[in-house]
């Protein structure tokens, strides 16, 4: 598989951006990467470090988007940036995939723009991978659509549908719809029309759900426009890190906390593991023509590591090229009749 990185995308780029491609070609040796960006600093990130040179190339970029830049015009005045080189690798097939941690916005637009929408799909969304009690649930739109149709959100369950099938090799996904209340007279206008097309399909569909219940596990994918998906997933960070630092501090308060947080200690790193963006790399930009991960702005060489490894089994598993034959056949048959 062919990733191409933008190496100049993550506040904390282009180091960790190199150091998680340096120790992927150094773990994989089916994935190739091309570093998108400013071919000095990228050299200078890579003297001394130990790889294989044929499966690392640098692809000279000389701008960079900023975070504060407006999407659009990021794409038209910044036609040499390295995000718009590493979308148009893809494009271009010169590569399967591409992995940006810079402006999720101009990521995405670029995408779009490029790349092109799946047959049949209005809007592109984001799909984020969440923990649960049980395991892990697919939020889908995590912020690329902040207003949406009811036309929209049936195309985001039946999107996610297809990405739990393909990736997570899940049969028959249980899809839930986030709202206010388990009961179908709950919630606002779109989630009230949303909820009567997809009862109409033959995907799992389970009803609503409220958000006090998306980490239990009853849903393998939930539902919601990305307005609603970006505060859910802001929140659940947010909400990660603080119960991480208050446990820390209220075992320090104990007079026993020295020997107690020994005895915790395992667990409190499980929890973190658990909870830590990192170990999920990237999220996948669901119906477009090709393969696009959003990783997160502050990752690590170890997220972008695991987001490029989740570019790679993404476009070997063909999940954008399937999403567009569900969505067809859905066009085509009817809502009744949509399947995979």
């Amino acid at each position: 598989m062919r990733i191409a990185l933008d190496a100049m995308g993550g506040d904390f780029a282009p180091a960790v951006t190199i150091e998680g491609a340096v120790e992927t070609v150094n773990e994989s040796e089916d994935i190739e990467i091309a570093l998108i960006g400013d071919e000095p600093s990228i050299k200078r990130e890579l003297s001394g470090k130990r790889y294989p040179p044929t499966r690392l190339q640098i692809r000279h970029a000389s701008q960079v988007v900023g975070m504060d830049e407006p999407a659009l015009a990021a794409i038209r005045k910044k036609k040499d940036s390295s995000i718009r080189r590493a979308v148009e690798l893809v494009k271009n097939g010169e590569a399967d995939a591409v992995v940006s941690a810079g402006h999720s916005g101009v990521a995405m637009a670029a995408a779009v723009l490029m790349l092109g929408a799946s047959e049949g799909v209005d809007r592109p969304a984001i799909a984020t991978l969440m923990p649960t009690l049980k395991g892990t649930f697919v939020l889908i739109d995590a912020g690329a659509n902040v207003d949406c149709m009811p036309e929209n959100l049936l195309q985001f369950a039946l999107m996610g549908d297809a990405y739990c099938k393909t990736m997570f090799d899940n049969p028959e996904p249980k899809i839930a719809l986030l709202s206010i209340g388990e009961e179908d007279t709950k919630g606002n206008l779109l989630t009230k029309e949303a909820f009567k097309l997809l009862k109409e399909t033959s995907i799992r569909f389970i009803g609503n759900i409220e958000g006090k219940d998306i980490f239990l596990g009853n849903a393998d994918v939930v539902v919601c426009d990305g307005f609603i998906g970006n505060i859910v997933l802001k929140t659940s960070e947010g909400l990660a890190e603080a119960i991480m630092r208050m446990l820390k501090r209220e075992i320090a308060d104990v007079t026993t906390g020295r020997v107690g947080y020994l005895l915790v200690k395992p667990a409190l790193r499980n929890f973190r593991k658990k909870t830590d963006y990192a170990e999920y790399g990237g999220a996948p930009l669901l119906g477009i023509n090709g393969t696009c991960i959003i990783s997160h702005g502050r990752s690590s060489a170890k997220a972008i590591r695991n987001a490029i490894k989740v570019a790679a089994q993404f476009a070997q598993r063909r999940v954008h090229q399937i999403i567009s034959e569900k969505i067809r056949n859905l066009r085509k048959g009817g809502e009744k009749g949509a399947q995979v």
